[in-house]
């Protein structure tokens, strides 16, 4: 859906660039300015360093003078304001307000929305009451009653996440890949290594091994063993065996082990 943010006589050059890149992180690139402080306010050098690589955003960003000028192709508009107005639009939580505007139901009736377009009001003032007036539904971020003082740019950082989230989320880019599970086959020879390394350090007793390895494999069975833990097992066993080797006799284990264990 066609989103935009509109940041309307901004003061501070960094909330410019932090604001920039709270849409990128979020997948927003139309960002709007109104007759902001500083008029070269997007190519000043506190913006560029404050957007963190969000330099495309500020690219696209348009200035205009007046909020109208910021409003073309916008059919739904919502403010942000921590004080709701004795006249003003309903004051909504921003998922509230987001899970209407996406749901099915407004789909049916032919109520969601081709745009929507979020106003923020000056650092210093906030939002003017006819800004306020000219929107749909006013938008309240829930913060602790006795401390609600948000940064401009962390409320649109917010608002940008719970509206990614409305339209269905970003899936989350795992750091590594999938590890593959190790077949029946690998859980099979690894089960034999651990059989004979048992077997060397006198854990297992051959001619009476009960039902130690079944349960060694059902255990290893509900792990769902990746291949690289099959090759560490693998060298859990090597290092016993190399361990027994090297007395030439199986190593001592307390009879309790034996009973415990099988």
């Amino acid at each position: 859906m066609k989103t935009r943010f509109i940041l309307i006589n901004t003061s501070h050059a960094g909330n410019v660039g932090g604001t920039a890149r709270a849409m990128k992180v979020m997948g927003f690139t139309d960002l709007v300015l109104v007759a902001p402080r500083w008029a070269n306010v997007l190519n000043r050098e506190e913006t560029i360093q404050r957007s963190s690589g969000a330099l495309d955003v500020l690219k696209n960003a348009r200035v205009v003078e007046t909020v109208e000028e910021a409003l073309d192709g916008i059919t739904h508009l919502c403010a942000t304001a921590m004080t709701p107005r004795d006249f003003g639009p309903p004051t909504v939580t921003p998922r509230a307000h987001f899970a209407a505007l996406t749901s099915p139901a407004a789909q049916d009736a032919g109520q969601r929305p081709e745009s929507v377009g979020f106003l923020f009001g000056s650092e210093r003032f906030g939002m003017q009451n006819e800004d306020v007036y000219r929107c749909h539904a006013c938008l309240s971020i829930p913060t602790d009653p006795n401390f609600g003082s948000l940064n401009l740019a962390a409320a649109v950082q917010l608002i940008a996440y719970d509206w990614r989230e409305a339209l269905g989320g970003f899936a989350v880019q795992s750091a590594t890949p999938p590890a593959r599970q190790a077949d029946a086959a690998e859980v099979s020879g690894m089960l034999k290594h651990w059989e004979q390394a048992l077997a060397e350090i006198g854990f297992l007793d051959p001619q009476a091994p009960k039902k130690l390895m079944p349960r060694l494999n059902q255990m290893f069975n509900r792990a769902q063993l990746s291949t690289e833990e099959i090759h560490i097992l693998r060298g859990v066993a090597k290092a016993m065996s190399q361990a027994a080797n090297k007395s030439d006799a199986p190593l001592a284990l307390p009879p309790a082990a034996f009973a415990d264990a099988k």
